[in-house]
């Protein structure tokens, strides 16, 4: 037994499969439409860079936040644009926690060794201190107190002494990118 469709039967069924892909596809875009948008995702300020021993830190791979730590109001931020000109990343400044007294500067670092903080504390002066200190800013942390007497021209490079991880701001993880 043969089904018989007439014309008018078969353009009714064509046009139900095309509204029924319609909708669907209506839902589908509508779907997508009213979707989030994905969270936008900050990359870190600086990356953690393996120094290997014998290699060379220069001041464009170290990121370096600056706070006051009781000198005039300004201090840190006159202190960054100083550093910035010298070459290193810029960070953050603020002003350091209570306890921290009245200073020249101290570079804050979980090593003494730490060929960054070597050659950080020769733009700060000879009385710099570097002082293993917690710090939530981004690279290294230096305070800078009423005693600090201002950058100065420091050491172009300084030579990993052993291997060591620094925080280098984006773009520039190697001596040679700074020639």
């Amino acid at each position: 037994m043969e089904l018989e469709v007439n014309e008018t039967g078969r353009s009714a069924m064509t046009l139900a499969v095309l509204a029924v892909l319609f909708l669907g596809s209506v839902a589908w875009a509508w779907g997508r439409v009213t979707e989030p948008f994905p969270e936008k995702v900050d990359p870190p300020p600086c990356t953690d860079t393996l120094i290997a021993e014998g290699e060379e830190v220069a001041p464009p791979q170290v990121m370096v936040s600056v706070l006051n730590a009781g000198g005039p109001n300004g201090l840190a931020g006159q202190t960054m644009d100083r550093l910035v000109g010298h070459g290193f990343g810029e960070g953050e400044t603020g002003n350091a926690p209570r306890g921290v007294g009245p200073v020249a500067a101290q570079v804050w670092a979980s090593d003494p060794g730490d060929p960054a903080a070597i050659l950080l504390a020769s733009y700060l002066g000879k009385r710099t201190e570097i002082v293993d200190q917690p710090s939530d800013y981004p690279g290294l942390t230096i305070a800078v107190g009423k005693r600090f007497k201002g950058v100065k021209q420091g050491r172009p490079t300084v030579t990993a002494q052993k291997d060591s991880y620094v925080c280098t701001p984006p773009l520039s993880t190697n001596p040679q990118d700074v020639e």
